[in-house]
């Protein structure tokens, strides 16, 4: 008998309803508006690729989030991570909603300060704050979140000239049932340091002690951790108030809450085993609320949350360069959206639609980049309807860090606008142009 040729197997999604010449449905429903807003619209207005972030969609989710907390804890206070999205107009946004600015370096903290953010409402984090840097916060009554004892000396030899007090935390890094545990930052609770460093600045008479922080991850999944973590910190200032008599201000859990991306590899889809922002606060709130601290001096509650409230107000839209075939027959689509983009796809399968009605037959296909290098990849391997060349598609849930770690290689980065709540698109950031990019460089005059 002759030997039948080997035919890969492939998983394939089905959906009920009534059949189609193809079979059973599995159509990809596109993505034809943004905030009732057409996606050929903007394409048109703004080029392609074009970021896209909805007014809306972050209003909306930080009001959701501040319920979650709110109606568990008398106190809280959100604090806007810049490095998630340091674009002026989402950070204003953010700002009118009543979050304060969380910061991790010179520049984002120049970037707050230039917000309107007034200076003691401005949380400053990171380990690589210089003198000068500590200095201005200090100067604006920053809350400065030491992260080791090097710093911690800069700030009292600091404080030596300065007229005023600065405003400290520390850091603390913990064993959350997490691993990697994420010790590289701040001062460990389990050996000790966390009190070493405690004990030093409630001796030394220039420094005010006024919160306890522990930023335990990213995109993490177990809301159980920060019960955790929330848990250890509430210990820790139980400890100060019965040794020195001192009541700590705030207790900031940091932020890492997932969003509902997919992360690569995951068996699950992000949108069934992402926490709630419900879960969240339950797990925060009980901890908090159960410990030993006195229920008349409860801390605030700080949360430095990002991800969670600006990916899924994010669209990056783009343009189908080409198809082709690989040698191993499957199909590919190369598109203008590569990795310096899109950052975010190392590590998500991002979801990704077609912009207008289209076939409903599907394919296994890779969604290739416009970069030359072979790890500009979108998508490895997604079922995907048969786009053709100029056809426009959408990437869903792109708002987290993709505007910050975005590279200018091989392509200039490109417009950004944000649908507003006024029903208009604004842009909000320009397109790169070749003069902005020449204008650092200096050219030797015996080159010229």
């Amino acid at each position: 008998m002759e030997k039948k040729p080997f035919e890969r197997p492939f998983i394939k999604k089905l959906q009920a309803g009534m059949p189609s010449k193809f079979g059973m449905k599995s159509m990809t429903e596109p993505i034809t508006h943004i905030d009732d807003i057409p996606v050929s619209e903007i394409i048109a207005d703004y080029g392609s690729p074009v970021y896209v972030l909805s007014e809306k969609t972050i209003r909306d989710q930080f009001k959701k989030a501040k319920h979650a907390f709110t109606t568990r804890y008398p106190k809280v206070q959100f604090a806007w991570s810049y490095k998630t999205n340091y674009l002026d107009a989402v950070c204003r946004i953010f700002h009118q909603e009543g979050s304060w600015a969380e910061v991790v370096s010179g520049f984002e903290y120049d970037k707050a300060l230039q917000n309107g953010v007034k200076g003691s409402q401005i949380i400053f984090n990171g380990p690589a704050k210089t003198d000068e840097e500590l200095k201005k916060a200090i100067d604006n009554d920053s809350l400065i979140h030491i992260d080791h004892f090097d710093e911690m000396y800069a700030i009292i030899a600091i404080s030596e000239n300065s007229e005023k007090r600065p405003k400290v935390a520390i850091r603390v890094n913990m064993d959350t049932g997490i691993y990697p545990m994420w010790d590289r930052f701040g001062f460990n609770y389990e050996s000790g340091d966390a009190w070493d460093a405690i004990n030093r600045i409630m001796v030394n008479e220039k420094l005010d002690l006024v919160g306890l922080h522990a930023h335990i991850g990213t995109y993490m999944f177990s809301a159980g951790s920060y019960k955790i973590a929330a848990g250890k910190l509430a210990d820790l200032a139980y400890g100060i108030e019965r040794k020195y008599g001192v009541n700590i201000k705030y207790i900031d859990v940091g932020g890492g809450f997932a969003s509902q991306n997919t992360l690569k590899g995951a068996y699950y889809p992000g949108s069934d085993t992402t926490p709630s922002f419900d879960e969240y606060a339950e797990a925060i709130s009980s901890a908090l609320l159960n410990s030993q601290i006195n229920p008349r001096n409860l801390p605030t509650l700080i949360l430095e949350t990002g991800r969670a409230l600006i990916d899924d107000a994010g669209y990056l839209l783009g343009t189908v360069i080409a198809n082709k075939r690989l040698s191993s027959g499957n199909r590919a689509t190369i598109v203008d959206v590569g990795v310096n983009l899109l950052f975010t796809s190392f590590w998500y399968e991002h979801e990704v639609y077609p912009a207008a009605p289209v076939s409903e037959h599907m394919e296994e296909t890779t969604i290739f980049g416009p970069l030359c290098m072979n790890i500009d990849v979108i998508r490895d391997a997604i079922a995907f309807p048969l786009l053709k060349k100029g056809d426009h598609f959408v990437i869903k849930r792109i708002g987290a860090y993709n505007m910050t770690q975005w590279m200018q290689f091989i392509t200039l980065r490109p417009n950004v606008v944000l649908t507003g709540t006024d029903g208009k698109v604004h842009l909000i950031r320009k397109q790169e142009h070749m003069d902005l990019i020449r204008q650092q460089e200096v050219i030797p005059g015996h080159l010229k």
